[in-house]
């Protein structure tokens, strides 16, 4: 690898363009590791895909036949566990996200996350375009009673994620999940936000011990 200028050596060009930069031959490169005998790892890919016929051959071989072809055990080891998680990233298929069609899908998700917490947290559920769940964050936390967050916070957290539509949230450690004038004015708040930002708030759901209150279905998402 020594002989190649750095920008063209597969780990440096890996870490500067991105894996779908480099060559088959590159990323087996990077796989063997290093150079045996005066050949470097660069030397050693290029024979290993012509002997085995390229990256089909090379999803197919054992590491047997791998050590017959001078690969030492670990390196052979390495080079079908790789070619292995690449199979299994294209055989299983993802998870499903849940998709937030009501407010009792967003309770769904979380309730058994965040409505034990002993103190206040504020968060927000972030949504795609279909509102499909991408992830939930916690922003602010506070004592038993009392938390808030600001509009700069929740909307850097959705623009970052490039979330289309989000859903606030916050528990009460009191167990009752009904509003305070607080959080109604908040959720207001949140929402003329929202629509500056061009990210919808489709709810601000409150969570109760086991229980939830959905300011959607309460009719307080409006100005």
């Amino acid at each position: 690898m020594k002989a190649l200028a750095p920008e063209d050596r597969p780990r440096e060009k890996l870490v500067e363009h991105g894996a779908p930069a480099l060559g088959d031959n590159e990323l087996l490169a990077i796989v063997v590791g290093h150079g045996h005998g005066g050949a470097s790892a660069l030397d050693l890919a290029n024979r290993l895909m012509g002997e085995v016929g390229g990256l089909r051959g090379l999803a197919r071989v054992s590491p047997a036949a791998l050590r017959r072809r001078g690969v030492g055990p670990v390196t052979a080891g390495r080079i079908v566990a790789a070619v292995e998680l690449g199979r299994r990233s294209v055989v299983r298929a993802a998870p499903a996200r849940l998709q937030v069609a009501a407010p009792a899908d967003a309770a769904r998700y979380l309730l058994p996350r965040f409505a034990s917490a002993e103190v206040e947290q504020c968060g927000v559920l972030l949504l795609d375009a279909r509102h499909r769940v991408l992830h939930a964050r916690v922003l602010t936390r506070g004592t038993a009673d009392a938390a808030t967050m600001h509009p700069r916070d929740v909307f850097r957290e959705a623009a970052l994620a490039g979330a289309a539509a989000l859903v606030l949230f916050h528990n009460h450690p009191s167990g009752d999940p009904l509003p305070s004038p607080e959080d109604l004015a908040l959720t207001q708040r949140m929402v003329a936000a929202g629509e500056v930002m061009g990210i919808a708030v489709v709810d601000h759901v409150i969570l109760g011990d086991s229980t939830y209150c959905s300011l959607r279905d309460l009719g307080k998402l409006t100005r």
